[in-house]
């Protein structure tokens, strides 16, 4: 059994950072998807690989997973680097085009 633990990244839908700030542990799946051959639908028998938990801090999510006995990987979030903008850039003479 082993699990991640992660900072999820903001979607492509959002503006802001809300829903990015928590860090998540997740269950690695054991065993791969089937298509049930009736309806064709994606399912497993692993029903850990369906829970998701959300914690305030990375050290949080660690303590879980060293009480739950179980490994886990950290995969760190990549810091992004923002740059002032100025509105008024728009309009300078001399702005490259």
């Amino acid at each position: 059994m082993e699990a991640k633990i992660y900072q999820p990244a903001k979607t492509a839908m959002q503006s802001g950072r809300g829903n990015s700030r928590k860090w998540i542990f997740e269950y690695e799946p054991e065993e791969a998807k089937q298509a049930d051959p009736l309806m064709g639908w994606a399912g497993s028998g692993d029903m850990r690989s369906q829970l998701r938990i959300s914690f305030e801090s990375k050290e949080d999510a660690i303590a879980y997973a060293v009480s739950q006995g179980v490994k886990f990987q950290i995969k760190e979030p990549k810091l992004r680097r923002i740059r002032p903008k100025s509105y008024a850039d728009n309009f300078k003479f001399d702005r490259i085009k």
